[in-house]
């Protein structure tokens, strides 16, 4: 048998909240929002009050701990010596409800977890509305536990409340303050941890949390690097919290990182900090970097750990600068993405938003330029997908292109030179028209169709009114603005035959027409309601909107398998005109 990589300890209920109090165990509120249901937690103190087992703790010794913080502000006494791998979720439920404090709930709002007790049926229950009001209950456990509490004085008024209301014999009243007494004893409920020792890397801890918890939410290395966040800089990590919720959140008056292309969480911004602060794409380095170890030796320094913190500081404020945020949301939509329904990547966005702080802070891009680059660079990432799949190594080679980059013009010259690279002339003539033989309704070369039409300002088909009008995201009715309408409809092309939907649903079957028109089209052969429509318009004005729409000459005569093989020809052309305009 090989070194053993952890120890088993045993705690007691108020032993673990005490340690948690003091800052000897962290307790990250934002490693994971709480997600729980109160349900949940109700069942957890029924167990315990019970006497079942609730499950192993799985801790992870940090290696630093056992100082001062040194970063940011300091409410607790004590660095964490331990940081929480599993069982923060049952941590946080008993620290809350214990404490009678908040949780932060998956949309960063605070609230409290209240849960009542029955003390005559032993029974636990959600408190809502009619709990408050049923004399049978306690509506909040969490004043059992209040410093303010005199547990004698608790029970005689529960008892006096309910006494009322019904008559209370004496040996419901024994059993009532035994109850009581025995919901205040869950705080000598006996819990076994497993603490993982410092010598183990996070992949080791990742493996072991795996193979002793196959109920658990997998977790990653982002998770580690917000657990020292919370650990040692609490008001970064409140600092992304805040940015997260207010980006969900459109504001009235004041400046806001609202937007309708992307609602960031915490963990995805990291991976922002990370790239604009270390060059780092792979967050598992980045978590080395921060815990203090030396790459090279593999030993821990607090100094070093304190000075990786200063520059992620440094960082993060370039990254929630709202004039930064802003900024770069404005080249998304310069590149003719508008909405989140466009967007097929996060990671593409989080990846952009790093190349244009380095532009902006590194290299002093001017502001002209800088948005232009990032439009083309963002258009090119999207339409080909360069960040899915291993996209933190295409992101860890593109960041190693910068480091003989010393200037503004080196910035923007290598990330043409990307870009050049990438759109050649067999990817606009063969590769694209390839991509866009599929039925996927979230495909990257679809959108940038739409973005390409939003950048020539196209009309939406049959309209005289425009795409970027009709796509606007602020814009909200009962019934979507546009339709994705089949050009040769479904009932149609079952008639002739064409039932499989692979076949029906191709991207070269769609275009954008107004909801009216799309009902009243139906299920119509082109031939027969696409003359109608023409008539609608002058020749300039026809042949103007069919190059807008790639439709071939005779299209609504074609033949269905050959329409779709020269639309796709067409496509691809317009989504290369709608780049060229971000030149």
């Amino acid at each position: 048998m090989g070194v053993t990589l952890f120890k088993e300890v045993n705690y007691t209920l108020s032993k673990l909240i005490d340690s948690i109090e003091m800052g000897e165990i962290g307790l990250p509120e934002i490693q994971r929002p709480f997600v729980w249901p109160n349900a949940k937690v109700r069942d957890l103190f029924d167990s315990m009050y019970r006497g079942f087992p609730v499950g192993y703790l799985l801790f992870w010794s940090n290696g630093t701990g056992g100082g001062h913080k040194q970063i940011g502000a300091n409410t607790k006494q004590k660095i964490p010596s331990l940081l929480i791998v599993d069982g923060q979720q049952r941590l946080t439920s008993l620290y809350a409800v214990l404490k009678g404090i908040q949780v932060v709930r998956e949309n960063y709002r605070r609230e409290n977890i209240y849960i009542a007790f029955s003390p005559l049926s032993e029974k636990f229950e959600v408190t809502d509305a009619s709990i408050r009001k049923d004399p049978e209950y306690i509506p909040d456990i969490s004043m059992v536990w209040s410093e303010t509490t005199d547990m004698f004085e608790l029970a005689e008024e529960y008892l006096n409340k309910l006494k009322l209301t019904r008559e209370v014999s004496s040996d419901e009243a024994k059993a009532i303050k035994k109850a009581i007494n025995n919901l205040d004893n869950i705080q000598n409920y006996p819990f076994t941890a497993l603490e993982i020792s410092s010598a183990a890397n996070e992949e080791q801890v990742a493996d072991i949390f795996v193979r002793v918890n196959s109920r658990g939410t997998p977790l990653n290395q982002a998770d580690f690097i917000l657990t020292l966040m919370s650990v040692h800089w609490d008001e970064g990590r409140a600092d992304l919290e805040e940015f997260c919720r207010d980006a969900r959140q459109p504001a009235l008056s004041s400046a806001s990182p609202f937007n309708y292309l992307i609602q960031p969480d915490p963990d995805q911004l990291i991976r922002v900090d990370m790239g604009v602060g270390f060059d780092r794409a792979r967050l598992q380095h980045a978590y080395s970097v921060l815990r203090g170890k030396d790459m090279e030796t593999g030993e821990f320094s607090i100094e070093r750990r304190d000075t990786q913190f200063s520059v992620l500081r440094e960082a993060q404020a370039k990254v929630l600068d709202l004039q930064n945020w802003q900024d770069f949301l404005k080249a998304l939509r310069v590149a003719g993405y508008l909405s989140q329904n466009m967007i097929t990547s996060n990671v593409a966005i989080l990846y952009a938003y790093v190349f244009f702080l380095i532009g902006k802070h590194r290299y002093n891009v001017d502001h002209f330029t800088l948005r232009n680059i990032i439009a083309r660079w963002f258009f090119t990432i999207t339409l080909v997908g360069r960040y899915t799949g291993s996209f933190e190594s295409y992101m860890e080679q593109d960041l190693a292109r910068f480091r003989d980059v010393s200037d503004s013009v080196g910035f923007v010259t290598t990330l043409e030179h990307i870009i050049q690279d990438t759109l050649t002339e067999d990817f606009w003539k063969i590769t694209l028209p390839n991509d866009l033989a599929t039925s996927s309704p979230r495909s990257p070369s679809l959108f940038a169709f739409y973005a390409s039409q939003n950048l020539l300002h196209a009309n939406v088909l049959l309209s005289k009114l425009t795409i970027p009008e009709l796509l606007d995201p602020a814009i909200k009715a009962k019934k979507s603005a546009t339709e994705r309408h089949h050009l040769f409809p479904r009932g149609y092309l079952t008639s002739q035959g064409i039932s499989d939907l692979k076949d029906i649903n191709q991207i070269a079957n769609y275009a954008l027409v107004e909801w009216d028109d799309n009902i009243e089209i139906s299920d119509q052969a082109p031939k027969d309601y696409f003359p109608k429509y023409a008539k609608r318009y002058s020749e300039v004005e026809l042949k103007q909107m069919m190059f807008w729409h790639a439709l071939p000459q005779g299209w609504d005569n074609m033949d269905y398998f050959k329409f779709l093989e020269e639309r796709r020809k067409l496509i691809a052309q317009i989504i290369r005109e709608g780049f060229n305009r971000l030149g």
